[in-house]
């Protein structure tokens, strides 16, 4: 005798609503949003000084601005988009809003760094006057609001992930600034003009780093794949553990987002050791939960 019993062990709309909402209690969206404008601007005004002084150094550094000001676009969006309930045109809600634009921002990183890759290089080749001065303003303001930007996001960063992260890449910022802000000085005082590609060199290098880091982890959600912290064959061997459970096929397991995991399986049970069916599926789900992050079963029955 064969039951198909199709089950959901946590609703969509219940199971996406955990994605972003309960890490970003209590933050601020307009403060948020404050440290969104005020890094764009940075980024703008970088430019700007970075073609008129000549330093791609200040160049690389607006790139590595325009990257975390992008995230924490990315982290507000998400965050607002994140709210609105599952319904019929998303019935898995709206948890991957945040992976979308993470890999298009990541996109848009890489081909920054490829071009500052060239322009360093270039430099070393064919090197040209760089506007000390103006580098080390620009770099000092950067300095500021890099700082004040991490200031403004400390008393959130306890409660989310996201702008944790992004308060540790303010920080990271401030550094690479003060890197912008001593070469200039060695522009200013010895026409060192070789130092700007250097660090330039060194900043593209880091935002490559990140690239070639964080693209496979956006692909792998997209395109549904396994979890990185989760190994099939425990994680069968897991379900298999389970009191009643003869046997597990047609294993499905993806990364639902950053933090969490869905599957689908069909399960073979004994009927003669085994409790209810709900019984069993209630024990897979807390052991899926608690050691492998998994937030959504679907799981059907077969007696045995």
């Amino acid at each position: 005798m064969t039951e198909r019993n199709s089950d959901s062990g946590h609703r969509h709309g219940h199971s996406h609503d955990l994605t972003r909402g309960e890490e970003l209690q209590g933050v601020s969206d307009g403060r948020l949003l404050w440290a969104v404008v005020i890094n764009q601007l940075l980024t703008a005004a970088q430019v700007i000084a970075g073609i008129i002084s000549g330093s791609v150094a200040l160049l690389g550094d607006a790139a590595h601005n325009f990257n975390d000001a992008n995230a924490l676009l990315i982290a507000y969006i998400a965050r607002r988009v994140s709210r609105k309930k599952a319904d019929d045109k998303f019935t898995f809600g709206y948890g991957r809003a945040e992976i979308i634009g993470a890999l298009i921002n990541l996109t848009l990183l890489a081909i920054i760094g490829l071009y500052l890759l060239y322009e360093a290089i270039s430099r070393f080749v064919s090197p040209e006057p760089i506007e000390g001065q103006l580098m080390a303003m620009a770099a000092i303001l950067a300095i500021i609001i890099d700082f004040a930007t991490a200031w403004m996001l400390w008393s959130m960063s306890k409660g989310s992930l996201n702008v944790r992260a992004a308060f540790v890449h303010n920080m990271v910022d401030a550094i690479g600034s003060v890197g912008v802000l001593l070469g200039s000085i060695a522009i200013l005082f010895w026409q060192w003009y070789w130092i700007d590609p250097l660090i330039t060199l060194m900043i593209a290098g880091y935002v490559l780093y990140q690239v070639v880091q964080m693209l496979p982890q956006a692909v792998r959600i997209l395109m549904n794949g396994t979890p990185p912290w989760i190994e099939l064959p425990e994680l069968i061997a897991s379900i298999k553990s389970v009191k009643g459970v003869a046997d597990v096929r047609h294993v499905h397991v993806w990364q639902i987002d950053e933090d969490n995991a869905g599957i689908e399986a069909h399960l073979a049970l004994d009927v003669e050791m085994s409790p209810s069916h709900d019984e069993v599926k209630a024990l897979i789900r807390n052991v899926t939960a608690e050691q492998f992050r998994i937030t959504h079963a679907t799981l059907e029955v077969d007696n045995r």
